[in-house]
C-alpha cells in the first residue's frame, strides 16, 4: 500500500495543505463488470471486479463539526461543509461525500469533523465507478474517526442510498459492494437481494482490457432513472396479472416473459428481456469461467453486448466500434459495453499475449472513424477496500 504512487502523493498533499501528518490513509477500488448489466436493481445477478484502479483518501480529525476537503485531480478544488447538519447540495464532486453525511444523519449517527485530501486513477464517466470508489473511501475514512463500527455491508448499502437519495442517480448495490468486498484474482458473484457471495477465479491467462471511448453523454444519468422505472413498470404489470408473487425482475424466468411478455408494451418487453436473460448469462459466465471456457464466456460477452444494444438502447456507435474492433483480434475471446452506457468504456477478455495487438487494433479501428483515440486500460482483479491508521 505505501508504495503506490497515490498513497505518497495523498499523503504528500495533505502534509502540504494541512502543516500536519495524516491519521488515515483509504484506497476504495473502481470497478468493471464482467457481466450482469442493468441487473443489480432489478435484484438480479452480477459478476464484478475491482480493478487495480482507485480512490485514495488522507485524512485526519479536527475538532470542529465540519469537513475541509481537496480534490487533487479537480485543480485542487477545496470545499468545506457542516458533519453536524445536513449540507447543502453543491453538485459535483462535492455531492458525494456530502451524501454520505447526509445518510450518517439520517441514520442517527453524527460524523466527526475531517479535514482530507484525495486522488484517484479511476476514470471518471467511464462506467468504472469512480463515484461509488469515492463513497466507499469517505465512507471507511467517517466510520473510523467516529467510531460507529459499521460493517463493510453496511457502509456499501449506506453509500449507495446517499447516492440514490441524496445525489439522485437510481444506482443499484453492486458497485459499493465489489469495492467493499473485491478479491484479488477473483470475480465476485453477488445476488443482489440477498447480498449473498461467491468468489469466482479468473484465469491466469486472461487480462481484461478495458477501452474509454472517451464518449461522455449528460444522457447516462436520466436514461439510467427510465430504464429503472421501465423496469418497474414490465414488475407491475406483471404482478398484477398472472404473476402476483414476483417481487422484481429477478422472479421472472426466461419461460415466464415468452408466455406473459404480450402484456407489455414493446419498449417495456425489450427492457425485461434483456434483464431476464441477462440474469441467465450470469450464471452460464461464472461456470464458463470455472471451466476455463474462455470461448464460451467470450460468446456470453457478445450475447450480452448484443441485448444491452438492441433490448434496452445504450449502446452508441463508439461502443459498438470498439466491441467489434476488440473480438476481429485472434485471442480476444468477447467484449461489451460495460457501466451505465451511452458512452464510457467497453470490457474484453483476451490472452495475456495479445493484449498488445488488441490494443493497436483498437486504437488504429478508433481513430480511423472517429479522429481520436481511446484510452486503453489492462487492469487486474484487486482487493476490496483498504485502510491504514498511521
Amino acid at each position: 500500500m505505501i508504495a503506490h504512487p497515490l498513497y505518497k502523493k495523498v499523503s504528500q498533499a495533505f502534509r502540504a495543505r494541512f502543516l500536519r501528518e495524516p491519521e488515515v490513509i483509504v484506497r476504495a477500488p473502481g470497478r468493471v463488470n464482467l457481466i450482469g448489466e442493468h441487473t443489480d436493481y432489478n435484484d438480479g445477478f452480477v459478476l464484478p471486479v475491482a480493478v487495480d484502479r482507485a480512490v485514495w483518501v488522507a485524512s485526519a480529525s479536527c475538532p470542529a463539526w465540519q469537513a475541509t476537503l481537496r480534490a487533487l485531480d479537480m485543480g485542487n478544488d477545496e470545499v468545506i461543509f457542516p458533519v453536524d447538519r445536513v449540507p447543502a447540495s453543491h453538485g459535483g464532486w462535492v455531492d458525494y461525500p456530502q451524501g454520505l453525511v447526509w445518510a450518517f444523519l439520517d441514520r442517527g449517527l453524527r460524523p466527526f469533523g475531517i479535514e482530507a485530501v484525495f486522488s484517484s486513477d479511476v476514470p471518471v464517466g467511464a462506467g468504472m465507478s469512480s463515484s461509488a470508489a469515492v463513497e466507499l473511501a469517505f465512507a471507511y475514512t467517517w466510520n473510523t474517526f467516529s467510531g460507529f463500527r459499521l460493517s463493510p455491508e453496511d457502509l456499501a448499502r449506506l453509500s449507495q442510498r446517499a447516492e440514490n437519495e441524496y445525489v439522485g442517480v437510481n444506482c443499484g448495490i453492486m458497485d459499493q459492494m465489489i469495492s467493499a468486498f473485491g478479491k484479488a484474482g477473483h470475480a465476485m458473484f453477488l445476488d443482489t437481494r440477498t447480498m449473498e457471495r461467491h468468489y469466482i477465479p479468473i484465469p491466469e491467462q486472461v487480462a481484461i482490457v478495458v477501452a474509454d471511448s472517451q464518449v461522455r453523454h449528460s444522457l447516462v444519468s436520466s436514461e439510467y432513472n427510465v430504464r429503472r422505472s421501465q423496469c418497474e413498470e414490465a414488475v407491475r404489470v406483471l404482478k398484477a396479472g398472472p404473476l402476483p408473487e414476483i417481487e422484481a425482475l429477478r422472479d421472472v424466468t426466461v419461460d415466464d416473459l415468452d408466455r406473459h411478455g404480450g402484456l407489455l408494451s414493446e419498449v417495456v418487453l425489450r427492457r425485461a428481456r434483456h434483464v431476464i436473460h441477462e440474469n441467465a448469462r450470469v450464471y452460464k459466465m461464472a461456470a464458463a469461467l470455472y471451466k476455463d471456457d474462455l470461448e464460451y464466456a467470450g460468446q456470453l460477452l457478445q450475447e450480452g453486448h448484443t441485448s444491452l444494444r438492441d433490448d434496452y438502447e445504450i449502446s452508441v456507435p463508439e461502443l459498438d466500434t470498439l466491441v467489434a474492433a476488440a473480438v476481429a483480434v485472434p485471442g480476444c475471446y468477447g467484449a461489451r459495453l460495460t457501466g451505465g452506457g451511452f458512452g464510457g468504456c467497453i470490457i474484453a477478455l483476451a490472452d495475456e499475449d495479445v493484449v498488445a495487438e488488441v490494443e493497436a487494433h483498437l486504437t488504429r479501428t478508433y481513430t480511423a472513424k472517429f479522429n481520436k483515440e481511446p484510452i486503453v486500460y489492462v487492469v487486474h482483479a484487486a482487493e476490496g477496500v483498504t485502510s491504514q491508521v498511521l
